[in-house]
């Protein structure tokens, strides 16, 4: 099982960095890694304690209107140990459009080896839509007023769910999700005006630790994100941990980008991270880059209990 497992997250590392991409709806995350509950609900309950992080991603710092994502998400084990429950909420805007996603999460853990596990998880929940037309200003040929713009959309709510597979040990994970099956839409205003809310995204995620000495880890990862009608969009990530304390990495995406992360492991209970993005398309030059901060915190109730260091 191990061999095996290690030649499937080692092949789709290859091919995910290989693919092709385009812009997509759902938040995109530089650390991806360790904000997997987000996206794929069969994550919760891997922490093995009660676990909280909070991500904030800004996106063309300096422009105004540039798109801003603040994620939380809370997961903890039930008792039996084989299931996991947590909540997810997403906040989301670009411009004058505004997303609140308010997710509950659900986990079941079959144990496939000594220290293998496939998790099966559901997602459950629904989103705020928000987007005020009259706000935005309108150029046309006569300058006249295009009345294309005089509806709105507020507080729109969508329900939706998803569901999502994740193999995990101590040393690596695989997982598949669709975080949103439903496809919603909008009809507004007297042209009628139809837009695309929410699309269904495809989700494969991989990552390996390997011990290079005793004080240095090697982590290579990647993630892939399909929507139809639209290539992939991946990311490739080489992180590499220095005595349990201290991640550094650098990423690039398969969009025109690349990037750096780094986490303080400030103890078994407290993470700080960062990540910042250099984005290579022509805004480049009207904004002050994209930067990522993380927070995390685990609570453990039991004493003698031992958690084994955790590398996603």
């Amino acid at each position: 099982m191990k061999t095996i497992s290690k030649y499937i997250i080692v092949s789709f590392l290859f091919v995910s960095a290989a693919l092709s991409s385009f812009g997509q709806q759902d938040p995109m995350y530089s650390q991806y890694m360790f904000n997997i509950q987000a996206y794929n609900p069969a994550y919760v309950g891997t922490w093995e304690s009660i676990g909280m992080m909070a991500l904030g991603r800004y996106q063309w710092v300096g422009f105004d209107g540039g798109p801003e994502t603040q994620t939380f998400t809370i997961q903890a084990p039930l008792r039996s140990e084989n299931v996991g429950v947590g909540l997810s909420v997403i906040n989301d805007k670009i411009g004058f459009e505004r997303r609140f996603a308010l997710f509950a999460d659900y986990s079941y853990r079959l144990k496939l080896d000594n220290d293998v596990f496939l998790r099966f998880g559901l997602k459950a929940g629904f989103t705020n839509y928000e987007n005020i037309f009259s706000r935005y200003t309108t150029y046309t040929p006569n300058g006249q007023h295009d009345p294309s713009f005089d509806g709105v959309i507020e507080k729109k709510l969508m329900p939706n769910f998803g569901l999502g597979a994740f193999m995990h040990s101590p040393k690596f994970y695989v997982g598949f999700s669709i975080p949103k099956i439903l496809q919603n839409d909008f009809e507004l205003g007297v042209e009628n005006y139809t837009t695309a809310f929410e699309f269904r995204h495809i989700t494969l995620i991989g990552g390996y630790v390997f011990d290079l000495s005793d004080a240095v880890k090697f982590k290579p990862s990647s993630i892939a994100r399909y929507v139809a009608g639209s290539p992939v969009v991946a990311d490739l990530n080489l992180s590499f941990l220095f005595k349990e304390k201290f991640w550094l990495g650098a990423m690039v995406r398969s969009i025109g980008s690349f990037g750096l992360n780094t986490q303080f492991i400030i103890n078994e209970k407290l993470r700080l991270g960062y990540a910042v993005d250099f984005d290579m398309s022509n805004l480049r030059s009207y904004h002050d880059g994209i930067h990522e901060l993380m927070i995390s915190y685990e609570l453990s109730f039991s004493k003698t209990r031992y958690t084994s260091p955790r590398y996603f």
